[in-house]
């Protein structure tokens, strides 16, 4: 969880004397969540102690996130958005800008009340000037004994005690770290990894080699030590083995990295240096992927004031460390720490070795030696983030689950604390050997929810028989996929605040936190600015379970070329569409096959209609009588309301029945969503 604290860990398990103090509220975890609600605790007139793990106040937004990844601004309200002016505040004084004018920066505008990019110190400055200013004692790195540390009676927690052998007695407990450490050892419900798709009824859970477009081997490269030789074994980060059957559950999650703030200030830059343990051949696939001519390496060089960067993964072989983290959730201490310490080594050789090694391509090689880390960053740990990027963990399990379906506004969510509107975003999760015999990622969804959504109190609170004095603002019950978009770093700060807020409720109304009533909470959270409903258009989302006859989606279209994702456009059916991009025309083509009873049927195609949408989409029918060729105007509407289908011809088919859609001649997108066969009379 945190690079830089267990190397202390030894002083820390040294017996002392026990502190036995008590507070109205405990937040365990100086994560953004465990901030924001120390600091609304304070400020309802509660006594609050944040107990951290970290030296370092703020998790990932002072770790690194500088580019705040928000989703829709106006989604974000409450002490979320205080810490956001707060930051902008620093940057409207001139002599903040040290590396750069203001002017020069294209995301810094005098006029606007906040910013959403930022240095990773200025982030941490402005966590610590809170707490300072509500006097919240911090007790910084301080491990909860996991194994014995917590002390209930019945079903509340009636104190914590740390490795150091410091007790704090509470009335009520608020989880905020990422792993969800208080949770687990609190006897609380929770899982880790993927669901399946049945879990739920959802349809982008579990395993996704289909959907798995998105930061992709753009082309071939061969995942072998000698190419095309399988007995010469794997290369480096490729796992051996099936990746699995899609939309079925698994314990893997979506892959870890620093978000690592980036120079190319000369003045301000130390170059890349070889870290001991540096192996080369780690990154051999990077090198033939480079060599294909794949020149994506800085795209997301994300640029935050004062010339530095929040650098995130891009492309299929770059800083998340794929397949490399799954026994961190409810590993050790002392197995967190190995799994921290050879993601630094991946990620220090993987810049080296793009700076440096002659395999690389001279251009990128030479680009690359001009970045390295600020001296003026993370000073303490040697320039280098603070915190890894723990995109998900151990996610609690209660009676309100989050699902992709609340998300995208097909299911109601009761009593909403907050909001999110981020894409639903897993990363990879495993990276194994195609059908092809080529390198492939698996896991990376990327699809929008339509708008902001609401997320419950229900889903921070666990099961009334299990925990009756805990709140989980960070590990809440959330499936993976829903997850994937509630991660976000602004999020956390809201429902921080929100859980402090329905901590102090529950204490003043002498009830368990299952048992706050909801009415006067809502009405403090609207008083505190918190944003708890906007308006939006729901998208008609159609579910190949409620429609008629045999309907098969593009998660079963057996695809040719590379198709990406999309939901942008409604309605659609299941967790939305694939498109052509416009581009590679004549390269790829989708058919939908079905097993059919022999009979009559009428046939219709679905897609999202657009201006941009091609208007001459070559259609074959695969028949009982033949092959029969027609076209597809996806610019036009489909004749029925809230439904994208068309109907394009009768035929008479059976168990080899396909339908096949191409991009050949086309000029516009071209969309592919499902295809409905529905039996008809003779």
């Amino acid at each position: 969880m945190y690079a830089l604290l267990f190397c202390t860990l030894s002083v820390a398990l040294q017996p002392t004397e026990p502190s036995r103090e008590t507070y109205d509220v405990v937040v365990y975890g100086g994560t953004s969540a465990g901030i924001s609600a120390a600091v609304q605790a304070a400020r309802m007139g509660k006594s609050v102690v944040v107990i951290a793990p970290e030296v370092n106040l703020g998790g990932l937004t002072s770790g690194g996130l500088g580019w705040t990844d928000s989703g829709r601004k106006d989604a974000v309200g409450g002490m979320a958005l205080e810490f956001y002016r707060r930051v902008k505040t620093h940057y409207d004084k001139p002599e903040n800008w040290k590396q750069q004018k203001a002017e020069e920066y294209r995301l810094y505008h005098r006029k606007d009340d906040a910013i959403w990019a930022f240095e990773p110190h200025i982030a941490e400055k402005v966590f610590e000037e809170l707490v300072a200013e509500h006097k919240i004692p911090v007790q910084r790195n301080e491990w909860l004994d996991r194994a014995q540390g917590v002390t209930k009676k019945g079903t509340k927690i009636v104190a914590i005690r740390t490795l150091s052998g410091k007790t704090y007695r509470g009335k009520v407990f608020i989880d905020a770290t990422y792993e969800g450490d208080l949770m687990a050892s609190a006897g609380v419900s929770f899982t880790v990894g993927r669901e399946a798709n049945a879990k739920y009824g959802e349809t982008m859970n579990g395993v996704q080699t289909r959907r798995a477009v998105s930061h992709q081997f753009e082309k071939s490269v061969d995942p072998y030590v000698v190419p095309g030789d399988p007995s010469s074994g794997l290369l480096p980060r490729i796992h051996a083995g099936s990746p699995g059957v899609d939309g079925e559950g698994d314990n893997r999650i979506q892959a870890y990295c620093f978000r690592m703030c980036l120079t190319n200030d000369d003045e301000n830059r130390i170059p890349f240096e070889k870290p001991s343990g540096y192996d080369p051949k780690q990154y051999e696939l990077l090198g033939r992927y480079l060599r294909t001519g794949w020149k994506g390496v800085f795209s997301k060089f994300d640029p935050v004031p004062n010339h530095k960067t929040d650098t995130n993964n891009h492309g299929a072989f770059s800083t998340d460390n794929i397949g490399m983290n799954y026994d961190y959730p409810e590993g050790s201490y002392e197995r967190r720490r190995e799994i921290i310490k050879e993601h630094e080594l991946y990620q220090k050789g993987l810049m080296y070795y793009i700076a440096n090694d002659p395999g690389v391509p001279e251009d990128i090689r030479t680009a690359m030696s001009h970045w390295g880390l600020p001296k003026d960053e993370f000073n303490d740990n040697g320039h280098w983030p603070h915190q890894i990027y723990v995109r998900e963990a151990r996610r609690m399990v209660t009676d309100f689950v989050m699902t992709e379906r609340h998300l995208q506004g097909t299911e109601p969510t009761p009593e909403p604390i907050g909001m999110g509107s981020y894409n639903m975003d897993s990363h990879h999760v495993q990276r194994y050997v195609d059908a092809n015999g080529h390198a492939r990622n698996e896991g990376d969804i990327q699809v929008n929810p339509g708008g902001p959504y609401p997320i419950s109190y229900r889903a921070i609170v666990p099961k009334a028989g299990e925990c009756t004095n805990l709140l989980v603002p960070v590990c809440l019950a959330s499936s993976h996929i829903a997850y994937g978009s509630i991660r976000m770093e602004p999020v956390f700060l809201i429902l921080g605040q929100s859980a402090a807020t329905a901590a102090a409720a529950a204490i003043d109304a002498g009830t368990d936190v299952q048992n706050v009533d909801y009415s006067p909470l809502q009405r403090r959270l609207l008083a505190d600015h918190q944003v708890l409903n906007l308006p939006r258009t729901v998208r008609k989302v159609l579910s190949t379970r409620s429609l008629p006859g045999v309907v098969v989606d593009d998660e079963a279209a057996e695809l040719t070329g590379n198709w990406g994702t999309s939901s942008v456009v409604g309605p659609y059916v299941n967790a939305g569409y694939r498109h052509d991009g416009n581009a590679d025309k004549g390269k790829k083509s989708a058919t939908f096959r079905a097993k059919l009873e022999p009979g009559r049927y009428e046939i219709r195609v679905a897609y999202s209609a657009n201006d941009n949408r091609a208007s001459a989409i070559p259609v074959r029918i695969h028949h009982v009588n033949g092959i029969a060729s027609l076209q597809l105007d996806e610019k036009k509407v489909p004749p029925k309301a809230n439904e994208p289908f068309v109907r394009v011809g009768t035929f008479d088919l059976d168990d080899k029945a396909a339908v096949e859609i191409l991009n050949e001649g086309t000029t516009g997108h071209v969309i592919i969503d499902a295809v409905q066969f529905l039996k008809v009379a003779r």
